[in-house]
Formats: structure tokens, C-alpha cells, sequence
């Protein structure tokens, strides 16, 4: 369908194209090429960090992240219910246990309020993953992970740009990460990075990159994995973040666009525009159906396909994963939240290279859905 709308379409308007060039130009296409450092050492300026150690995706990311903390075999790490599986992935590979906490009704963040109950003398880690616009509410976090002595793991990966009472998201906790896949605010098409201020921690994780290489090569004191990140994936990446202002303020002329579009809507949760710490960055512009309709956000989908409008589903509960029931975990746990949002929430094209005209046909086919 030439005229479909798809739920994303990334901006490519800087200078990719030059640097891309420049790699092919001088042949420096691999891991070992100049655009990965100064990528590396951009990003981490603009967040506020140290260290940043580029890898190949954002799961990657994460996996290194948590393997790079080395905690005990069958620690707990509580993180949010609604999230991607990449998220409890990491934990598994890890060795460790998925504790999962049920997200907030309207923020759909996980519910801070929730942790203190879920801590035991087994629980070494916090991981905190802010969702679809809006941070989590970290001075909370923070304060718990001071009480127990706990590690805290930031899954930034949606939130390039966005702040926490004024502070950068993916600069909180001992570790952090950003996820770089078209959708985002900054894509190097794959891509990821890991942060820290731990000078310990980020040779950990240059290590778990780059499958542990000792002082002699291709001698191994550790297992760890090819991670790296290509010098045009960072090409990419730099040109993007050169741009990174001009993205946010887009995506709120995006977000705010819709708001105003669909203000009549009723029985319809839109996106929260603010809280006290932050303003939402619309990393995509989310709807939860209310009861007074009689379908689903699979059926949703399928009625605006029809109509040429894309749109995605939102995240399945962690603990409702058939992998992870069929392996008899998270037996008896109930997220109603995120059960409930996953069944009846999804997104709309919000993507950086969406036109004014487009979000305006996006917008008549959505009242057309809920008339």
C-alpha cells in the first residue's frame, strides 16, 4: 500500500550520508574504526557520564551490562513487569532471578512504591526501565538502593534526551544503557551503548564486548561475547546526535499535536504530559483502550491496518511470557496493570519522519476507531 503510515520512519537529514562515506573512503568499516570512540565519548558527554562503551544493540547493552556487575549466581534483580524481554532476558543469562514489580496505571512506569516489598536478603539489584516517554521516579529508586547496598541498572533505551528533575535520563545508578534501533530518538539502524562512571565496571564491560581478550590474544580468562559496535553503525550514531535537540523538540510538536487531536476522545488513556520531575518526551504516543469498547488492541490494530495506518502492540507482562511459564517461573505473581495494558494498549506512527499531514490522517482514522 504506497500510501500506508508506518507506526515509524527514522529522520536521516545530517550528515550520515558524509560519514558513511568517510568510512568507506578510508576502509575503516569494523569495530576498530575512529567514528566508535568519538561516539563513545559524545554520547557520554551529552548524558553525563564517564564511560560510554558502544555495542552492536541495545539487549547486547544490557547483557553486558549485567554480566559486567558479576553478582552471585541466584540473586535477585526486581524490575518492571511491562518491559521488553530483553530486560529479564539479561537477568536469566545471568544466572540470576526476575523479581517483577506491576507498572502504574498511567504512567506505565513501574510502581516505586512496590519495590520495598519485594527486596530479601537475595536481592542485589534494581533494574529501572523507563517506558515510552516518561522517566521512573529515581530519587525513590535511589533511596532504597542506598538502604540495602543495592546495585542499580538503568535501561534508558527509549529515553535519548530526556530528563529527570533536570538531570539527564541514563546518567543515574552504577550502570546504564541506550538502545539505538530505528525507532529511537538516535539510530545507528543496531546499536547500543553502556554507561558508568566505574572505571572497574567499564573495563568489565569492554571486556565482555570484546570476548574477554587478555594481554596475549586469544587467550581467555573470562567468556565474554563479540559485541562490538561497527565504525558506520557509529558514523551513524554521531551524525544523529549532532542532531539530538532538534529530535526532541520534534517529538513533542508530535506528541503535543496528538493531544490536541484527540482531547474529545472518551474512554481512551492517552499519554501522561508531565509530571513534577519531567515532560513527557512522546517516545511513542501510546493509547489503552477503555472498557466501553468491546475490542482489543490486536483488533485496533488490525481495523487502522485497514485504513493504512500502522501501529504496534504494547509490551507483553514479563511474568505472562510463554517461555518463562512454561519453565514453571513466576508461578502466582499478578501484575493486573500491565496485564491490562498489554491487552488493550498500542501506538500510533510517531516516528521522527512522520509529516504535519500525516499525523492529521493518523488522527481521522483513530477517531474513526473509537466513534
Amino acid at each position: 500500500m504506497s500510501d500506508f503510515i508506518p507506526v515509524n520512519e527514522p529522520l536521516l537529514n545530517g550528515n550520515e550520508k558524509a560519514y558513511l562515506c568517510e568510512c568507506i573512503d578510508t576502509g575503516w568499516i569494523s569495530s576498530e574504526g575512529p567514528f566508535v570512540k568519538r561516539f563513545e565519548k559524545e554520547m557520554a558527554a551529552y548524558v553525563g557520564r564517564k564511560h560510554g562503551i558502544a555495542v552492536c544493540n541495545g539487549t547486547a547493552a544490557l547483557e553486558a551490562a549485567v554480566q559486567a556487575l558479576d553478582l552471585e549466581k541466584g540473586s535477585e534483580v526486581i524490575l518492571p513487569a511491562f518491559t521488553i524481554i530483553s530486560c529479564a532476558q539479561a537477568v536469566t543469562k545471568a544466572g540470576l532471578v526476575p523479581v517483577v514489580i506491576d507498572c502504574e496505571p498511567d504512567t506505565w512506569n513501574m510502581d516505586v512504591s512496590r519495590i520495598e516489598e519485594k527486596i530479601t536478603d537475595r536481592t542485589r539489584a534494581i533494574m529501572v526501565v523507563h517506558i515510552y516517554g516518561l522517566p521512573v521516579e529515581m530519587d525513590a529508586v535511589l533511596e532504597l538502593s542506598k538502604k540495602y547496598g543495592l546495585k542499580v541498572i538503568e535501561d534508558a533505551a527509549e529515553m535519548h534526551g530526556q530528563t529527570y528533575r533536570g538531570k539527564q535520563c541514563g546518567s543515574f545508578g552504577d550502570i546504564s544503557i541506550f538502545s539505538f534501533y530505528p525507532n529511537k530518538h538516535i539510530t545507528c539502524g543496531e546499536g547500543g551503548m553502556i554507561m558508568t562512571d566505574d572505571d572497574m565496571l567499564a573495563e568489565r564491560c569492554r571486556g565482555v564486548r570484546n570476548l574477554f581478550f587478555s594481554a596475549r590474544r586469544y587467550m581467555h580468562e573470562e567468556i565474554g561475547s563479540n559485541f562490538r559496535m561497527t565504525n558506520m553503525q557509529a558514523a551513524i550514531g554521531v551524525a544523529q546526535l549532532e542532531k539530538i535537540d532538534e529530535h526532541i523538540l520534534r517529538k513533542r510538536e508530535i506528541g503535543h499535536r496528538y493531544d490536541e487531536l484527540f482531547a474529545d476522545l472518551q474512554d481512551v488513556m492517552l499519554p501522561v504530559p508531565k509530571r513534577d520531575y519531567a515532560d513527557n518526551i512522546y517516545w511513542v504516543y501510546g493509547m489503552v483502550i477503555g472498557s466501553r469498547y468491546d475490542f482489543d488492541a490486536q483488533e485496533a490494530m488490525k481495523r487502522l491496518g485497514d485504513m493504512g495506518i500502522g501501529a504496534r502492540s504494547f509490551f507483553y507482562p514479563i511474568h505472562r511470557q510463554p517461555v518463562y511459564v512454561k519453565q514453571g517461573m513466576f508461578k502466582n505473581v499478578s501484575c493486573p496493570n500491565a496485564e491490562r495494558i498489554s491487552e488493550r494498549g498500542f501506538y500510533i506512527p510517531s516516528g521522527l519522519g512522520i509529516t504535519d499531514e500525516q499525523i492529521e490522517i493518523v488522527a481521522k482514522a483513530v477517531k474513526t476507531l473509537f466513534a
